[in-house]
């Protein structure tokens, strides 16, 4: 009933907040509340509540103003921590933070996970700190000393037994009612009324010299409460979590400031730890986008060169690539946009392509010219000439189709209603934009460096050439 009340006097502050359309709210321990995959719910958590907003076509408010609004609402709830987790879309992978930190020895693992845990307290910009320490609490543990029960001449296995009648019971088997598909448990314990931790105390157990108190050889010690322990490779576990306010600081470099600070904070070396989560699953895409752009230049580069017959006018092909990305950095500052590993790199990606065939244009040209018999410098300019329409007019088509995404432009076709921005478009934002920029700055750089980097080889040879020609005419004239 205390639960309930609660969860209710958060689901009353939540209903005036505009933009809120239906609420659901499950009350209970974590045994009872679907969690969602993304993250290990809290071991104290009592409730959950499912929050759906209106339509982003009916309401004024952008998500992150109603999220905004309602940690201002809640964050004065008395008795309570409260953390909005919004949904994920795509792989979950839970907070933007997660430091998993392990160890063989766990009371040097709890301290330190509670020495960070400190720390990131007084870090700027981070929300939800949480933990995975048991929760404060108390376990009693029997310590049975055999040398003394040896003497009464007692049963260690009838000690266990004895105990199991005050805690779950002793199981005598099992019967399946002829109205039930599961088997039922049929067990023996004391009444409710006599399950304390004082009846440890009181028990005894049957042996040849009669009842003999267990008190007299099995000491009840508290312990600190331990719910469970996670185990990776062999190791226990405990984990570190926060939220970042993406508003005002990126994840990358927050994760950069712990780092940082974890370098300099003499952690035990008896404790490893590791960034999971969000950065986990970015180095693993950056890897994956890396490994792929290269093997997607060396394939280009065996097309390039059974076509050209020639190394430097491949490696001009792809230098141009590889010089669009600094168009893609530029788009990003420019917009005050993120660098997203995922979509920003597969931006970078699928630009390749586009770059790669406008260079192909204006050097197959140039070959084709050269072979006609015009001389260098009249090759250069009828390719730039021929060739700066197609180039130009395929990145203004790309572009053009990619500006509506990059606006966050809805065309509706069925209701005929033109509106900007929404929970889908938001996604592309970052790929198009980083097309958009850096085929823009491709563009001029195929149209200017491109052609001038076809002359220069020849340059230098006709150079040296007038050089060797000076120096050899020079030797040749008489002395005085």
């Amino acid at each position: 009933e205390e639960k309930r009340d609660l969860t209710m006097d958060v689901e009353n502050r939540l209903s005036g907040i505009p933009g809120i359309r239906a609420t659901y709210s499950a009350i209970g321990g974590i045994t009872e509340i679907a969690a969602g995959p993304e993250t290990p719910p809290p071991d104290d958590m009592i409730a959950r509540i499912n929050v759906e907003f209106t339509s982003w076509k009916e309401r004024d408010q952008s998500g992150k103003d109603i999220v905004r609004e309602i940690r201002q609402n809640l964050a004065d709830v008395p008795g309570l921590r409260i953390e909005i987790r919004e949904q994920q879309d795509g792989p979950p992978v839970g907070k933007d933070i997660q430091l998993e930190l392990s160890s063989d020895f766990y009371d040097v693992l709890q301290s330190e996970t509670l020495r960070i845990r400190s720390h990131l307290e007084t870090v700027e910009h981070l929300i939800d700190l949480e933990d995975s320490r048991p929760l404060p609490g108390i376990q009693w543990e029997l310590e049975v000393d055999r040398e003394q029960a040896g003497r009464f001449g007692a049963d260690i296995t009838q000690i266990g037994v004895m105990v199991q009648l005050v805690t779950n019971g002793v199981l005598l088997g099992e019967y399946r009612p002829d109205d039930a598909e599961d088997e039922v448990e049929i067990r023996v314990r004391y009444p409710y009324s006599e399950r304390s931790i004082e009846q440890l105390d009181r028990l005894r157990i049957q042996t040849n010299d009669g009842l003999v108190p267990i008190s007299n050889f099995v000491q009840r010690v508290p312990k600190p409460q331990v719910n469970k322990v996670d185990r990776r490779d062999g190791q226990k576990v405990l984990f570190v979590r926060a939220g970042v306010d993406k508003d005002v600081v990126s994840v990358d470099e927050k994760v950069k400031e712990i780092q940082d600070w974890l370098l300099q904070a003499d952690i035990d070396s008896r404790v490893s730890y590791k960034f999971r989560g969000a950065d986990e699953e970015s180095a693993a895409a950056e890897e994956f986008l890396g490994g792929a752009m290269l093997l997607a230049l060396f394939l280009m580069a065996l097309i390039l060169l059974t076509q050209f017959n020639s190394f430097y006018q491949v490696f001009l092909t792809l230098f141009s690539v590889i010089i669009s990305t600094i168009g893609v950095l530029l788009g990003i500052v420019i917009t005050g946009q993120n660098f997203s590993v995922v979509m920003t790199g597969t931006g970078i990606v699928a630009l390749a392509g586009i770059v790669v065939n406008n260079n192909i244009v204006l050097i197959d040209t140039f070959n084709r010219l050269r072979k006609s018999g015009y001389e260098l410098y009249d090759a250069i300019v009828r390719t730039s000439a021929q060739r700066f329409r197609p180039v130009l007019l395929t990145t203004v088509t790309t572009i053009s189709g990619l500006l509506p995404m990059a606006l966050e432009v809805n065309l509706d076709f069925f209701e005929r209603r033109v509106s900007i921005g929404g929970p889908v478009a938001i996604w592309w934002v970052e790929l198009s934009t980083a097309v958009i920029f850096g085929l823009a700055f491709a563009t001029v750089v195929t149209l200017i460096m491109t052609p001038a980097m076809l002359a220069l080889p020849e340059h230098l040879r006709r150079k040296d050439l007038f050089k060797r020609l000076r120096r050899k005419k020079t030797t040749m004239q008489p002395a005085e």
